[in-house]
């Protein structure tokens, strides 16, 4: 059996773990630079107001709605979402994150256990320890579970965990499951499926095999399959499953003109790039950068770029790659263009167990410094706060109001941000 556990509202609910006087304000939390609305509460959503809505709409739209709006503080939403998974690796026999709100739970040799009982202890514990709301999908495949779980938080009677253990209970859960909520059908397979009168899950699984493989090929075969109980959909991070490729990417606060800002924000997404990659033990060969100028502003010179390097020795180091990032930046800059857009991707991952040296390009010295330092950053780093300690090249060069450099970190606007209440001692000092 495989069980899913779901945050729900996340981001909102980390915000209300601190700020219980919200518990049942509608809140939302915007995107970086605080321009959509990139998470709502269920009373925002029982309002009607759709994810993605700009945030100066929502201001005009529902001028008196008594809406508290949050910027983004991921240090907070990262540290309450290991809190969990923390939780979840104490209870489970293996669990796999899926995404910051989202874990799989191999459940394997569970069978002779209430699983339903085990699961309703678990969403009050993790509810209890963290303030967290969660909710526990249980069923033969990754599928079935994920709807399970949606399930689990959209009936009280199922008390946050629902199980679909049977072929009745699945069959049932089938009947009642909107096709297009299906995970794995996206709206163009869903629009299709409906035009032949698919409109459930249980119709799609009444299709014949055949059928499917031939109109919605072998991802749409995996799907039809998990639904009949089949499991066959693997999840990245089990069986030692990693990235294939790693962006990040922002558009700035405002646009920028001057190659020596614009370098330090590649600099810093191509740092963040190094530590996911050293997260999941991995180098990567291929190194891009990318830059784009404001679509929106008609009336200004538009201009798009991108270039990749590829390394002879694949690395996961910070120092090399910012560097051979910041080079690729320096040869697709064009002057005069205002830029809104820029972001690094890493590619052409495998393994930092099996790097194969470049037998004439290779500095052995250079690469054991450049992984001493990165190990040093990481440690430092994590057990102070992101962004405490960073290469020069990532320091964000205008000043203040006190005369000092910003650090990129507060580059990004985020007016209405909360403290970090669980990673820094200082957002409870007063005065």
């Amino acid at each position: 059996m495989v069980g899913l556990i779901d945050c729900d509202n996340f981001f909102c609910s980390c915000e209300r773990v601190f700020r219980p006087d919200l518990a049942r304000t509608p809140l939302v939390v915007l995107s970086n630079n605080d321009g959509c609305v990139v998470a709502r509460s269920k009373e925002v959503k029982a309002m009607g107001i759709p994810e993605g809505l700009p945030y100066y709409q929502l201001k005009e739209q529902y001028p008196n709605s008594g809406i508290v709006a949050f910027s983004s503080n991921y240090a907070l939403y990262g540290d309450m979402s290991s809190r969990i998974v923390s939780i979840l690796r104490e209870e489970a026999p293996d669990v796999i994150q899926y995404s910051i709100d989202e874990s799989f739970l191999d459940l394997t040799g569970m069978d002779h256990i209430d699983l339903h009982k085990w699961g309703e202890h678990l969403c009050k514990k993790i509810l209890k320890c963290t303030g967290m709301p969660v909710s526990l999908g249980i069923a033969p495949t990754n599928t079935l579970a994920k709807m399970a779980s949606k399930y689990a938080k959209r009936y009280p009677a199922y008390n946050k965990c629902c199980v679909i253990g049977t072929e009745e209970q699945r069959e049932k859960a089938l009947r009642l499951f909107p096709v297009g909520d299906v995970w794995g059908i996206g709206r163009r397979i869903r629009r299709n499926l409906e035009y032949i009168g698919v409109n459930t899950a249980y119709d799609f699984a009444a299709l014949s095999k055949d059928y499917v493989r031939r109109k919605f090929h072998v991802t749409g075969e995996r799907t039809w399959k998990e639904l009949h109980g089949e499991p066959c959909i693997a999840i990245e991070g089990l069986d030692g499953v990693t990235k294939k490729t790693i962006v990040t990417s922002r558009s700035f606060p405002e646009m920028i003109r001057d190659l020596a800002d614009l370098r330090s924000h590649i600099a810093n997404y191509a740092a963040r790039c190094a530590i996911k990659l050293r997260r999941q033990n991995s180098v990567c060969s291929i190194v891009t950068a990318f830059i784009q100028s404001n679509h929106f502003r008609e009336d200004l010179i538009q201009y798009d770029n991108s270039a990749s390097h590829s390394f002879l020795t694949p690395t996961n180091t910070t120092n090399e790659i910012v560097e051979m990032a910041t080079k690729i930046l320096e040869a697709i800059f064009r002057k005069g263009i205002y830029y809104k857009r820029a972001g690094i991707m890493v590619s052409g991952i495998s393994s930092a167990d099996t790097v194969q040296p470049d037998l004439f390009e290779y500095n052995p010295e250079q690469s054991q410094k450049y992984k001493a330092l990165s190990t040093a950053l990481d440690k430092i780093n994590g057990k102070l706060g992101a962004d405490t300690v960073m290469l020069g090249a990532q320091q964000y060069r205008d000043k203040g109001e006190d005369g000092k450099s910003i650090k990129f970190v507060n580059a990004i606007r985020r007016a209405m941000k909360s403290p970090d209440y669980s990673t820094s001692i200082g957002a409870f000092v007063v005065g």
